[in-house]
C-alpha cells in the first residue's frame, strides 16, 4: 500500500519518481511497439488500422467514420441531467477561453517601421479522446471549445470503439453539440499515426491534441520527430501533488488522492505535509479503507496506490521546493495562506487552492483546461489554452525613409556575419 517517508532525501524521492516516469516513456519494448505501429499505419493505412482495431479493441470495423444515424442514436441515449451538465461546463470553459483572445497591436519600432503579430488558427487539427477506462466527454469539451473559438476550419476526432464497434454516446453527443461531425472509430498509437500521415479514410492534420496512455503519449512524441506534425503537450497518466498543513481536512485529502489514482494503473499521487505522524497515519488508514469502496476501480487503484507516497517535511518551504522539482500535472495547495504560497509555485500544470478546490472541479466545470503536461514536462510546457490552436505570423512594413534609417544598422550587422547579399538588398533600395 501507500508508503510514508519522514524527512527523506530530496534526491531519493525525485529518483523514485523519475524512475517511475521513465518506465512510462523510455521503456524499450514500448518504443519498439509504438514505432512498429506507426510504420505499419504509414505503409498500409486503413488495413493496418483494421488489424490493430481487431487486436486491441476486439472488434471488426469496416467504416471508421461515425454516421449521422449513430449521432442521432447517441442523442436519444443521453439523459436530460447530463445534457444540462454539459451545457454548464460548456459555458464556463467557453467564457474562460474566450477571454484569452489577444488584440492585434501594430507597433512602430522605429520611424516609419511598423511591426505586428497576427494570430492565425491552425487549419487542420486532430483531437484524440481516450475511451478505455472511461468515456472522457469532458476532454471533448476541453479541446473542442478552444478549437472552435480559435477558428480552426478542419477538426477531426479519433476515439476507440467499444466491443460493439460503437463510440460511447456521451462522446458523440458532446462532439455534435460543439459542431464536430467528423469522428473516427480508431484509438491508441494507431490513431495518432493515422492523423499524422493520413489514410484513405482519415485525413492528415497539422497538430494533434489529447491525452492518452503510455502508447498514445509515446506515439505523439515520436510523430513530432518523424514528421512536421506538432502536438499539444506530452499528456500521459494523471498525477497530483497535495501540499497539506494543519487546516487540511484529511477526508478531503484522501478523496482528492483517489480521484486521480482511479484514472490509470500508472497514475500517482503524492501528499507532502508538515503535519505530525498521527495525521499521516489517519490519512493512510482512510485511503486503505475508502479505496475498497471503489469496487469498479479496484484493479486500477491496487496498482496506482503503490506508485504513491506520503512525505513529511519540516516546513512548507521544503514542501514547495520538492513540489517544484516534481513539476506535477495537478497541484493542490491545502494550507494556511494558500494565496501567499501559490506565489512559490514555479512548476505545475494547474493549481488548486484551499479546502474547496478539488481537481475534479477543474477537470469538469470551472472553465480552466484539464489537458495538462505530465511526467515533469510542466517545467517547460503549459496546459492547453486558446493559444494552443493558433500560430503567430509576424508582419512588417517599412517606408523608404524607414529602411534608410535602419540601413546603417543592417549594413554593419550583415557585414560582420559575412552576409553581403543581405546588405546589398537594402542598399539597392535606398540608392534609387
Amino acid at each position: 500500500m501507500i508508503k510514508i517517508y519522514i524527512n527523506p532525501s530530496f534526491n531519493d524521492v525525485l529518483k523514485s519518481i523519475s524512475d517511475n516516469r521513465l518506465l512510462l516513456t523510455d521503456n524499450k519494448i514500448l518504443i519498439q511497439s509504438v514505432n512498429s505501429i506507426i510504420n505499419n499505419v504509414k505503409k498500409y493505412g486503413d488495413e493496418a488500422l483494421k488489424n490493430y482495431t481487431r487486436k486491441y479493441d476486439h472488434v471488426n470495423i469496416d467504416n471508421f467514420l461515425v454516421t449521422e444515424k449513430e449521432f442521432n442514436k447517441s442523442e436519444k441515449n443521453i439523459s436530460k441531467d447530463l445534457k444540462k451538465s454539459i451545457k454548464i461546463s460548456y459555458y464556463n470553459i467557453k467564457k474562460f477561453h474566450k477571454k484569452q483572445k489577444k488584440k492585434e497591436l501594430i507597433i512602430e519600432t522605429s520611424k516609419d517601421v511598423f511591426c505586428w503579430i497576427k494570430n492565425v488558427p491552425i487549419d487542420k487539427i486532430g483531437l484524440y479522446i481516450p475511451g478505455g477506462n472511461a468515456p472522457l466527454l469532458s476532454t471533448v469539451l476541453m479541446l473542442g471549445i478552444p478549437g472552435k473559438l480559435s477558428g480552426c476550419k478542419n477538426i477531426i476526432l479519433c476515439t476507440p470503439p467499444n466491443n460493439n464497434g460503437e463510440v460511447h454516446p456521451s462522446i458523440l453527443y458532446t462532439a455534435k453539440f460543439l459542431g464536430i461531425n467528423r469522428i473516427y472509430k480508431v484509438g491508441g498509437a494507431q490513431a495518432i499515426a493515422a492523423m499524422a500521415y493520413g489514410t484513405k479514410s482519415i485525413p492528415s492534420v497539422y497538430k494533434i491534441f489529447g491525452p492518452g496512455n503510455s502508447y498514445v503519449t509515446k506515439a505523439k512524441q515520436i510523430i513530432t520527430q518523424k514528421t512536421n506534425v506538432s502536438i499539444d503537450v506530452p499528456a500521459g497518466p494523471s498525477e497530483v501533488v497535495i501540499i497539506a498543513d494543519n487546516i487540511a481536512d484529511p477526508d478531503y485529502v484522501v478523496h482528492d488522492l483517489l480521484s486521480q489514482l482511479e484514472h490509470d494503473p500508472k497514475s500517482f499521487a503524492i501528499i507532502i505535509t508538515t503535519n505530525k505522524i498521527d495525521w499521516v497515519k489517519m490519512v493512510k488508514i482512510n485511503i486503505e479503507q475508502k479505496y475498497l469502496s471503489l469496487k469498479e476501480k479496484k484493479n486500477i487503484l491496487n496498482k496506482s496506490i503503490k506508485n504513491s507516497k506520503i512525505i513529511i517535511l519540516p516546513s512548507l518551504n521544503d514542501c514547495f521546493n520538492l513540489s517544484n522539482h516534481i513539476a506535477p500535472e495537478h497541484l493542490i495547495i491545502n494550507c494556511n495562506d494558500d494565496l501567499y504560497w501559490s506565489n512559490k509555485v514555479i512548476n505545475a500544470g494547474s493549481v488548486f487552492l484551499g479546502n474547496y478546490s478539488p481537481v475534479s472541479a477543474g477537470d469538469y466545470a470551472t472553465g480552466t483546461n484539464h489537458v495538462l503536461p505530465t511526467n515533469g514536462f510542466a517545467k517547460s510546457y503549459s496546459g492547453v489554452s486558446l493559444n494552443s490552436f493558433l500560430k503567430n505570423i509576424t508582419f512588417q512594413k517599412l517606408s523608404k525613409n524607414g529602411l534608410k534609417n535602419l540601413s546603417y544598422c543592417i549594413n554593419s550587422l550583415s557585414s560582420e556575419e559575412g552576409l553581403f547579399a543581405h546588405k546589398n538588398s537594402v542598399n539597392i533600395r535606398i540608392k534609387e
